[in-house]
């Protein structure tokens, strides 16, 4: 029985012939599924870099303004973020802040705040909650905070569901040492 079960195990371990049909069917479906997974993942790391860099150039757009920044403005912002996400017109969300640090109270205080929305949920808590996260700078100087949401929905369902992408940023006004105070 030893020898038996020897030379079967040898012959079947130099056996080179192979069958490619069944090979194929075993490893195709893995090869598909890892193909699945990686462009999942990878378009969620893509779409995630281009909501950032939406936001920043929102927020340098922001920043370079010299005018009053009124509703049309904000509307058009919202406009340009929605098409250079990609995003349909139910996704995404943007709310626009300008924020003055008072330097007696060490407290940051809300000029004006817009949010124009498609859909998506900024959420409640607006600019205050984001004061740790503002740089340290002196008496009376004034950021624009800059915060977007847009939901990404993955093309196929490999383990990763639908999920908001929020984005932060925050720019001095570049041309003027405060911006115009008048958002109507």
């Amino acid at each position: 029985m030893k020898w038996f079960l020897q030379t079967r195990l040898a012959a079947f371990a130099t056996d080179t012939r192979g069958y490619v049909n069944t090979e194929a069917v075993i490893v195709l479906p893995i090869l598909l599924g890892l193909f699945g997974v990686g462009w999942v993942y990878f378009d969620a790391f893509r779409q995630q870099n281009v909501n950032q860099k939406a936001n920043y150039a929102i927020s340098d757009i922001l920043s370079r303004q010299t005018d009053y920044i009124d509703a049309g403005f904000i509307d058009s912002t919202f406009r340009l973020f929605q098409t250079l996400t990609l995003s349909n017109g139910s996704d995404g969300a943007l709310r626009v802040s300008l924020v003055e640090y008072d330097g007696e109270t060490g407290n940051w205080d809300v000029v004006w705040s817009q949010t124009r929305s498609g859909g998506a949920s900024l959420g409640t808590e607006g600019p205050d909650a984001f004061e740790s996260r503002l740089p340290p700078v002196v008496d009376g100087d004034q950021l624009f905070v800059v915060e977007t949401v847009d939901r990404y929905t993955p093309v196929l369902q490999v383990g990763l569901n639908g999920f908001d992408i929020t984005t932060i940023s925050f720019t001095r006004p570049r041309y003027a040492a405060k911006a115009a105070e008048a958002a109507g």
